[in-house]
């Protein structure tokens, strides 16, 4: 049979197909390959009686995550808010994430009740870039509509912090009532109520939740590509006076004029130029 896989637990994985949620384990020889994913589309047998079905196939993805582990995405959607603060660098190394694996992102300023001015202010450092910048609030239902519309039919994984509010976003957005939490009251920082990647099927739309987050390791990859994922820098790339260009210290940068001319967003740009020095040191030190 055909199937997705909604989420993981240990060894066993729920499968959907058709109107049915099938628990299964996946064989020893697809582990060699790669660890099944919320997301993937797989073949299996389901189990008779009390015994577990068995993945046997995992189909070719289009695209994968590390971190959210999650396959086949159709938009990540990026979740921040004015509570707890936003961790932009976060965000940005989520972007290249989703970049490299070819995933459009968008971001979602949740929480526009309590400072309807965060979105304005992150779009203004973004300036230049496609990235489209949604402002709304789960709790007053404020923009969820519009979000509902955007994401019908498509399969949206939402990242982000802890307590920014991804739960309540699917509750809103899908009229669910899955647990939700807050800040701890010790540390400002998020509770973790979403414990696993889950996909969930509700009101013509696939998401997947997944469990917040503040850390996440530089990637490895060669210095050379990353300004490659960077769309707003590579249309002015061939300005630039020596090629290829990293937009860092050059002299006669096309990306750095831009930047001093206000056409591409300035702290955006700095945090381009952070994420470049990890990747460089992170690539430095690949075979220490």
């Amino acid at each position: 049979m055909d199937g997705i896989i909604l989420q993981g637990i240990g060894s066993f994985y729920q499968v959907e197909s058709g109107q049915e949620v099938y628990t299964c384990r996946a064989q020893k020889k697809l582990w060699k390959v790669a660890a099944p994913l919320p997301g993937d589309l797989v073949q299996f047998t389901p189990g008779t009686g009390e015994e577990d079905g068995w993945i046997e196939a995992i189909c070719p993805r289009r695209n994968a995550l590390i971190r959210p582990a999650v396959a086949n995405v159709d938009v990540l959607a990026l979740v921040v808010a004015p509570v707890p603060e936003p961790d932009l660098l976060l965000v940005e190394r989520l972007l290249l994430y989703a970049a490299r694996a070819d995933i459009p992102p968008v971001l979602i300023v949740n929480k526009e009740d309590l400072d309807a001015s965060l979105a304005d202010r992150i779009r203004e450092e973004f300036t230049g870039s496609s990235l489209k910048v949604y402002s709304v609030s789960a709790t007053e239902n404020i923009g969820i509509d519009v979000l509902r519309e955007a994401f019908a039919g498509r399969l949206i994984c939402f990242a982000g912090q802890s307590a920014v509010g991804k739960s309540s976003l699917l509750n809103a957005l899908c009229g669910l009532s899955l647990e939700t939490g807050g800040l701890s009251r010790k540390t400002d920082r998020g509770r973790h109520t979403t414990r696993r990647a889950e996909l969930i099927s509700a009101a013509g739309m696939r998401i997947i939740d997944t469990p917040g987050f503040s850390l996440l390791e530089a990637m490895e990859m060669d210095p050379q590509e990353m300004p490659d994922y960077y769309p707003e820098y590579v249309s002015l790339a061939d300005q630039c006076r020596f090629q290829p260009c990293m937009h860092d210290r050059e002299p006669g940068c096309a990306v750095r004029s831009a930047v001093e001319a206000g056409t591409l967003g300035r702290v955006r740009y700095e945090r381009y130029r952070n994420l470049l020095q990890e990747v460089r040191d992170t690539w430095k030190e690949r075979y220490r």
